[in-house]
């Protein structure tokens, strides 16, 4: 799941951006992987995620000046709804990576890139445009396969799917949200605040869940804070401003090809033709959407 926020520039990429941001997705797309593995509850090495980056965060944003303090009360609300939203949108995303394929779980997790556009359609109060409309068919109609599909496997495979469609839901809020954070603090410090404010409330549903939450095997737990907080969300802050929506959108499909491989490999989960056709009108949903996304412009650097 892509957290990273940064503005989208239209040109002046260089190999080492595109290395870093398919590297960026690669990481992220491992995550699942780590969550899986863990000793620990789901929701519980989310907490990890979180507590072992923090220190990370900290030391990136005095590197890069980005300050830790100095929010105004309005701002000061915003992150912090904005961090309870995030700590919801993982544990509902990894609840959901325990219970269905990790491919489904990828492409549903990053569904808040159609509801950020829906969203912004509706602030703009003007019609979707073909792109738009086209995105917004090919997700439900993908959506709807991949669902049918979960179905027909297990009943709790289609719960897993659903926690994944709320983390996308819950992320647009949180994205929504950061964004006046981020103009204030800057990326790395906003991370910061939105990990240390998503931690009670995480370590509060693991215990209530009744969830393993102290490791045993640190292994994965260190290797899913690394992938998917540090190493995926470093190589994106540093790439996404050189390129243009729609790149992003379609280095965003690595994800899901990496989580199916992974599914398939690790823990054998075949997909039939009807999955296929499910995952791809998804994934080119997000593409759409990704694409129907006005480019800002390009930052220096």
């Amino acid at each position: 799941m892509t957290n990273a926020m940064a503005s989208n520039g239209t040109g002046g990429a260089r190999p080492i951006h595109f290395a870093a941001l398919l590297g960026g997705n690669a990481a992220l797309a491992l995550g699942p992987l780590w969550v899986r593995l863990a000793d620990t509850g789901p929701v519980s090495a989310g907490f990890w995620r979180l507590a072992l980056a923090i220190p990370f965060f900290v030391l990136l944003a005095r590197m890069n000046r980005q300050p830790l303090t100095g929010m105004s009360r309005g701002v000061l609300l915003a992150v912090l709804a904005g961090g309870v939203f995030f700590a919801l949108d993982l544990s509902s995303w990894h609840l959901g990576i325990e219970l269905t394929r990790l491919g489904n779980a990828t492409l549903f997790g990053n569904s808040g890139s159609i509801l950020i556009a829906a969203w912004g359609l509706i602030a703009l109060r003007r019609a979707p445009r073909t792109a738009e409309w086209l995105a917004f068919a090919a997700a439900i109609a993908g959506s709807a396969i991949l669902l049918g599909r979960s179905l027909e496997i297990d009943r709790t495979t289609l719960i897993g799917d659903l926690l994944c469609l709320l983390a996308g839901f819950l992320y647009t809020f949180y994205i929504l949200l950061a964004q006046r954070g981020r103009a204030v603090l800057g990326g790395w410090a906003l991370l910061f605040w939105s990990s240390l404010i998503g931690l009670p409330v995480m370590a509060g549903f693991a215990l209530a869940l009744g969830e393993p939450f102290w490791p045993t095997n640190w292994g994965p737990v260190i290797a899913l804070a690394f992938t998917s907080q540090l190493i995926g969300q470093g190589l994106l802050v540093y790439a996404l401003r050189h390129f243009p929506p729609l790149v992003i959108g379609l280095a965003l499909l690595t994800q899901p090809a990496i989580a199916v491989t992974v599914g398939w490999i690790q823990f054998g989960e075949a997909l039939a033709l009807p999955d296929l056709i499910g995952m791809a009108l998804v994934a080119a949903g997000l593409v759409l959407a990704r694409s129907s996304e006005p480019p800002a412009p390009r930052a220096a650097g």
